[in-house]
């Protein structure tokens, strides 16, 4: 079961394959698989002819399922990427998308972005990072050029540079200046 998390769980990096770490990334389905397969197994295996081992087989098994079932279905429910609240397609490209989650179990939301970039199996997700609504420095996200995406804060704006290959540059901090805050152009 780990062999089938590890790429999982390396397509979460930024850069990672969406769809990979979609079906993938989810350590919680895979470990309870993984007991699931023992116990079959374990079953299977051994040969339960005694009233005894009958007993202390059902002794084992239906606490693993009274408290299984309620997991699974709870991963299930609450997997993923939490609260995806936007999507903001570029307006020049449309296999270019960025995506606001509440990641956030919380009244205040903390937003991870990501800008997709490709469509279908080869879609690739890059961070752009975390910012929290409450205290933190995190207003909107806006296309703000063909190939420039800006966060705009209460104190800065942070612009990021689209490369040709749909990955992100460093991020270029600058500050607002007064009231009257201008966007920043490219």
């Amino acid at each position: 079961m780990f062999l089938a998390y590890l790429p999982g769980w390396h397509a979460s990096r930024s850069g990672g394959l969406v769809v990979v770490e979609h079906w993938l990334n989810r350590p919680v389905l895979l470990i309870g698989a993984a007991v699931v397969l023992l116990v079959a197994s374990l079953v299977i295996g051994l040969e339960f002819r005694t009233r005894f081992a009958q007993i202390g087989c059902a002794a084992v098994l239906a606490p693993l399922v009274v408290a299984g079932v309620p997991i699974l279905g709870l991963s299930l429910l609450f997997s993923g990427h939490g609260g995806r609240e936007d999507r903001f397609v570029s307006p020049n490209r449309t296999d270019r998308v960025l995506t606001v989650t509440n990641v956030a179990f919380s009244v205040d939301p903390v937003y991870q972005v990501e800008l997709e970039t490709g469509s279908g199996w080869s879609a690739r997700h890059w961070s752009m990072g975390t910012w929290d609504t409450s205290g933190g420095d995190f207003v909107r996200i806006d296309w703000s050029g063909p190939d420039e995406i800006t966060v705009t804060g209460r104190e800065k704006f942070t612009v990021f540079d689209v490369r040709s290959d749909g990955s992100l540059s460093e991020p270029r901090v600058l500050p607002k200046q007064g009231s009257a805050v201008a966007e920043p152009s490219s």
